[in-house]
C-alpha cells in the first residue's frame, strides 16, 4: 500500500495527510490507483469568461471602502463552512461585506485591499483547483469529486475582475504583514488568529459599522435584484394560496415547503426562515416551527421572502383567510392593519425621518384600539405616550432592507433609525395586531387573532415604489385573488 496521501504538499514531513473517514470500508489506497487517479483527465480550464453583472458596481464599492481607510489594510473574508452533524455541514452562504465587494461567494475566499499608491489594490484570495497530483480532489472531503469543480484563480480574476491567489498561502502572508490592519470579525477564525496582535475590536467595528452603512442606499443592480426578489416571492405566496387544501390535510410544513420550492427554483434560497404560522400562531412574532394545523375558519400569516442568486431577499407578509373569506372580525382587525400600513407607507418619501412611517402607522393603530375599547378612557395622544398600544402591535413598523433581511443592522443609530431617507433606501413597512390566545384583557373572540401585512418600499426621488404590489392587500382584493388562484 502506498504511503497516505497528503493534500498541501505530499513530499514534506509538515504536510498534513488527507484524512481518512472513520470506519470507512477502504483501508487506503494502492499505488496503483494513485497513479491511475493522476493520469486521464481532460483539460476543463474556461477561457474568454465576462465579468459578473455586478463587477463595476463592486469596483465602485471597493473604491469607496479604500477611500474611507486610506494607508490600511483591510480583510474581509467570506467564512468557512459550518457543521451541522457530525461531519455534514450546513449549506454555506459568504458574508455580506465580502459578497457586497466582490460578487463572489466561494467559502474560504478572502478579499484583502493593500495599501498602495495613496489608494489600495484588491486581491481576492480563493481556493484553487483541487490538486489531482496529489489525490486530493478525490480523497480530500472538500475535494472536486465530493462536492463539485471549483473556478481556477485564473478563472475567477475574469469574473470577478479582481487579481485571485491561492488562499492557503494567506494567514503565513497576514501573520508577516506590518502596518495598521482592520478585519471584518466573525467568519475565518484561521484569519482572526494571524491577525491576532495586528487589530483592535474597536478599529474592527469601525470597518464593519462603515460597510453597513455603505449599504443604506442602494445602487441599480442592488434594486433590480430586490425587485426581482418580490416578483419571485409574489410567486410564491401565488403557489401556497393554490395548495391550502394539501395544507389543511397536513400542516404548516407544507406551506414552508411549498415556498421553499420556489425560491429554490427561482432563487439561491429563502432570505430567512419562513413564518408560516395558522390560526394563533400568527400571534407569536417569528412562528418558525411550522408544525400546527391549518384550519378553515381561522387565518394564516406568510412572512417569507425569496433570496435571489446574489443575495438579495424579498421581506413580504400577507395574512390571508385560509378557505379564502375573512369573517366580519377578522375583516375589522385586517382592515384597521391595512389602514397603518397605507398611512405608513405614505410617509415614506425623500427628505422624511426614518421613524416616521413608523409613527404614522401606530397612530392609526393606537386610534383604532382606543376606538374599540381596548385601552379604557386614555386619549390616542396619552396611549403612544406611555406605549400601551405596543401590548398588542408589539414591534417596530419596519427595517432596511437588502443582502440580509434586516440590512445595515450594524450602522449607526444616527445613520438608521434616527437618520433621514433618501433615494435608494429600500425598507419595508409591516404594521400589525396581534390578540394573544391567552389575553384576557381584549374580548374572548378577538383572542388568537394575529394579523401583519409586509411590503417592500423603494425610496425614489419623488417619493416610493412598492416593489411587492404584486401582491393584492386591500381585504375585497385578496379574497378575489385567493378566489381566483383556488380556480
Amino acid at each position: 500500500m502506498s504511503e497516505e496521501l497528503t493534500p498541501e504538499n505530499p513530499e514534506t514531513e509538515e504536510a498534513e495527510p488527507v484524512k481518512q473517514r472513520k470506519n470507512g470500508l477502504y483501508p487506503g489506497v494502492s499505488d496503483e490507483l494513485a497513479a491511475s487517479m493522476k493520469s486521464g483527465w481532460a483539460d476543463t480550464e474556461l477561457h474568454g469568461l465576462e465579468p459578473i453583472a455586478q463587477a463595476g458596481h463592486t469596483a465602485d464599492r471597493r473604491a469607496a471602502l479604500s477611500a474611507r481607510f486610506p494607508g490600511e489594510r483591510l480583510v474581509v473574508p467570506a467564512g468557512r463552512l459550518k457543521t451541522r452533524s457530525n461531519d455534514t455541514e450546513y449549506a454555506f452562504r459568504a458574508s455580506t461585506e465580502y459578497a457586497y465587494l466582490t460578487g463572489d461567494q466561494t467559502q474560504d475566499g478572502v478579499l484583502v485591499l493593500e495599501p498602495k499608491d495613496g489608494g489600495h489594490e484588491a486581491t481576492v484570495y480563493l481556493l484553487p483547483r483541487s490538486d489531482r497530483e496529489n489525490g486530493e480532489f478525490w480523497l480530500d472531503g472538500q475535494g472536486e469529486l465530493w462536492v463539485g469543480r471549483r473556478h481556477s484563480l485564473t478563472e475567477a480574476e475574469q469574473l470577478l475582475g479582481i487579481p485571485a491567489k491561492d488562499v492557503r498561502e494567506l494567514p503565513a502572508a497576514l501573520t508577516e504583514a506590518t502596518g495598521p490592519v482592520r478585519n471584518v470579525r466573525g467568519h475565518d477564525a484561521a484569519i482572526e488568529a494571524a491577525l491576532t496582535d495586528k487589530v483592535t475590536a474597536e478599529r474592527d467595528e469601525e470597518l464593519r459599522v462603515f460597510l453597513s452603512e455603505a449599504r443604506v442606499v442602494k445602487d441599480a443592480f442592488e434594486i433590480a435584484e430586490l425587485a426581482k426578489a418580490c416578483d419571485i416571492t409574489a410567486r410564491g405566496f401565488e403557489d401556497v394560496v393554490k395548495v391550502l387544501d394539501k395544507a389543511e390535510a397536513t400542516s404548516e410544513r407544507y406551506i414552508e415547503g411549498t415556498f421553499f420550492l420556489r425560491a429554490r427554483i427561482e432563487g439561491n434560497d429563502i432570505g430567512y426562515g419562513s413564518i408560516c404560522a395558522a390560526g394563533p400562531h400568527a400571534t407569536t412574532l417569528h412562528w418558525v416551527r411550522n408544525d400546527g394545523a391549518v384550519r378553515s375558519g381561522e387565518l394564516l400569516l406568510l412572512d417569507a421572502g425569496v433570496e435571489t442568486n446574489d443575495l438579495y431577499t424579498a421581506d413580504v407578509t400577507r395574512t390571508l383567510p385560509i378557505n379564502g373569506t375573512f369573517t366580519p372580525l377578522q375583516r375589522k382587525i385586517y382592515d384597521a392593519v391595512h389602514e397603518a400600513q397605507e398611512a405608513g407607507i405614505a410617509a415614506v418619501k425623500p427628505g422624511a425621518g426614518f421613524r416616521d412611517f413608523h409613527d404614522a402607522a401606530q397612530r392609526v393603530l393606537t386610534e383604532k384600539l382606543v376606538e374599540w375599547g381596548l385601552l379604557g378612557d386614555r386619549s390616542v395622544d396619552e396611549v403612544l405616550e406611555l406605549g400601551l398600544q405596543r401590548r398588542w402591535t408589539l414591534h417596530g413598523t419596519g427595517h432596511m432592507l437588502g443582502m440580509d433581511v434586516h440590512d445595515c443592522a450594524a450602522a449607526r443609530t444616527e445613520s438608521y433609525v434616527n437618520g433621514t431617507l433618501e433615494p435608494g433606501v429600500c425598507l419595508t413597512v409591516e404594521p400589525g395586531l396581534y390578540f394573544q390566545a391567552d389575553d384576557l384583557t381584549v374580548p374572548e373572540e378577538y383572542r388568537g387573532i394575529g394579523v401583519r401585512i409586509e411590503d417592500d418600499i423603494l425610496v425614489t426621488e419623488d417619493g416610493n415604489r412598492n416593489l411587492s404590489d404584486k401582491l393584492p392587500r386591500q381585504a375585497d382584493e385578496v379574497e378575489a385573488w385567493m378566489a381566483r388562484l383556488k380556480g
